[in-house]
């Protein structure tokens, strides 16, 4: 793979990168101790999840391996990767880890001596696989007082049930709950409608997004998702976002945004 080539980075901190990933990476990567930050993946016409059984990512990421990188790194640096229960589902025996993602860098990253996020799956209704390869390695799932009553002596030993309340968690009350296990920086990965309940609440920090040079299509209930599912902020309540970075790896663009610090 060859280094991202950098169009923009704005000045900050000095980051935590050894000098072999900030010469993949092509500079820094500067992230907060107690930060939420998003990382996805969406096609020029802002499709951003699939309705096949497949997750979305393979598909629009095609043969950028700058991208598997990218959310490996991201990973590395996190101590809890968020999901909801649809993402589990659609991305069948995936492990949240760095290494599962970009095995060609595993010895760059393991450089960072961090260990593997915690796994946190979100699942207001309690429907997972008990079998599922992510789970055997001890997640934390949060869900309803219905969801912990599917779930009670189904799970893999290791795996921790928190319940919060009869009704859907909102994007506050779950960073709340993985915050509350002592993970401090959290990675999600979505989906989209988990990531709607994060910027309902203003409660995520930064967003990465790919950006895949291919146009998906959509048609009226196909199941295909954009970025955000499930909330509507403009036009009075547009969420803005300042950026931070840009690169490019080929036609794939890599957007690093704050939402904390942006002005309209």
């Amino acid at each position: 793979m060859e280094a991202l080539q950098v169009l923009f980075d704005e000045p900050g901190s000095a980051g935590e990168l050894p000098e072999v990933l900030r010469a993949l990476y092509g500079g820094d990567l500067a992230l907060g101790d107690n930060l939420l930050y998003a990382n996805l993946i969406a096609s020029l016409d802002g499709v951003a999840a699939l309705a096949a059984a497949r997750g979305a990512g393979p598909t629009l990421r095609g043969d950028c391996h700058a991208d598997r990188f990218v959310m490996a790194l991201l990973r590395a640096l996190a101590d809890a990767v968020l999901i909801g229960a649809g993402t589990l589902r659609a991305d069948r025996n995936h492990l949240w880890t760095p290494a599962y993602i970009d095995r060609e860098h595993t010895d760059a990253l393991v450089s960072l001596s961090r260990s593997d996020p915690r796994l946190v799956v979100v699942s207001a209704s309690g429907a997972l696989d008990p079998g599922e390869r992510a789970l055997q390695s001890g997640a934390l799932v949060i869900t309803t007082d219905a969801g912990a009553r599917r779930l009670a002596h189904r799970l893999p030993d290791g795996c921790v049930v928190r319940s919060l309340g009869s009704g859907a968690p909102s994007g506050q009350q779950i960073l709340d709950a993985v915050r509350a296990e002592g993970h401090r920086r959290v990675l999600t990965e979505g989906g989209p409608t988990l990531l709607s309940r994060f910027i309902a609440d203003r409660v995520l920090d930064e967003l990465f997004l790919t950006v895949a040079p291919v146009i998906a299509g959509r048609r009226s209930g196909d199941g295909r998702l954009g970025l955000v599912e499930g909330g509507t902020f403009l036009p009075d309540a547009g969420r803005w976002a300042r950026l931070l970075s840009l690169r490019r790896a080929g036609s794939h663009l890599f957007l690093r945004y704050s939402l904390k610090s942006a002005s309209r």
